[in-house]
């Protein structure tokens, strides 16, 4: 039996040194699989790339949906893809050295699957905030199964999936961008399955942290809904998270920036391509667990 190819895109700022080091060991122990690695900078030159991987060096900060298809186009401009990429964030680690051969093994099983998500939990290895539990029931972030999100810093696509749908949206700049490209998928016929039983690391913090967060966040909701859903479901998604983020940017103390992103949002939702999914796509999406009104 052959073994599993995968290309690992590696996206970096070089804003953190010791992190992206452990990251990186742990990527080259991996075990049973072929690995091709590309770490692209994404508006600087990458100062820790490992022996025999590409390099793309991007002007200027593109984003991170950007920079990542920036690593997946080198990689399949070099020839011979893989069948399967891995997105890996520059802070995540694989606690084991069979991650990457199980999560292969794992499409092999769920070929309807255009994605596989690993659990992803704090350095402590059962850590899982809810906000990296890829389907509504994150109460319960050890049971397996279709989902119809993603943790985009630590996720298998295969490349066929991926690059029918036309790869991460560049225009969202940052966040949001998983359950964009996992909607795409869905409306392209395929799903997505959690695999609960392999864990990766990933420091516990939160994206809250930064100002920009709150922008973006407020304003790519509105783009992802606008670009994606059937009309009828956009008040409906927008209304239900307008709640959500006002309710915790006043906790959180980020309420005028919210507001920025949201009148943001509503005023440039235009200049966005609008591809609503059909209504199969919809009772896909509800059967497999999340409707897409929440």
């Amino acid at each position: 039996m052959s073994r599993p190819r995968v290309d690992v895109v590696l996206l970096t700022i070089n804003d953190r040194p010791a992190e992206e080091a452990a990251a990186q060991a742990t990527l080259l122990a991996q075990r049973g699989v072929d690995a091709r690695v590309v770490v692209v900078g994404n508006g600087c030159k990458p100062e820790a790339v490992p022996a025999g991987a590409l390099t793309v060096c991007l002007p200027e900060n593109i984003g991170i949906p950007g920079g990542r298809n920036a690593g997946a186009d080198a990689l399949h401009e070099t020839g011979n893809a893989a069948d399967c990429l891995f997105f890996l964030d520059n802070d995540a680690s694989f606690p084991l050295p069979d991650i990457l051969v199980r999560l292969a093994a794992e499409a092999e099983r769920h070929p309807e699957a255009a994605w596989v998500q690993p659990r992803l939990t704090g350095p402590d290895d059962v850590t899982t905030p809810r906000r990296w539990v890829p389907r509504l029931r994150a109460s319960a972030p050890g049971r397996p199964g279709r989902v119809t999100s993603m943790t985009e810093g630590v996720v298998l696509i295969r490349r066929e999936a991926f690059e029918k749908v036309g790869g991460w949206e560049c225009s969202l700049f940052l966040y949001h961008e998983g359950v964009d490209l996992a909607w795409r998928l869905y409306a392209a016929g395929w799903s997505g399955w959690y695999a609960a039983g392999i864990r990766m690391h990933h420091p516990l913090t939160t994206p809250a942290r930064h100002a920009l967060y709150h922008r973006l966040a407020s304003r790519n909701r509105i783009w992802v809904a606008y670009r994606n859903l059937p009309a009828p479901f956009i008040p409906l998604y927008l209304g239900a998270w307008t709640v959500i983020t006002l309710a915790r940017a006043v906790r959180g103390g980020a309420l005028r920036q919210t507001l920025r992103g949201t009148r943001e949002g509503w005023t440039t939702r235009r200049t966005q391509p609008r591809r609503p999914m059909s209504w199969r796509t919809v009772y896909r999406l509800t059967a497999a667990g999340r409707p897409p009104i929440i």
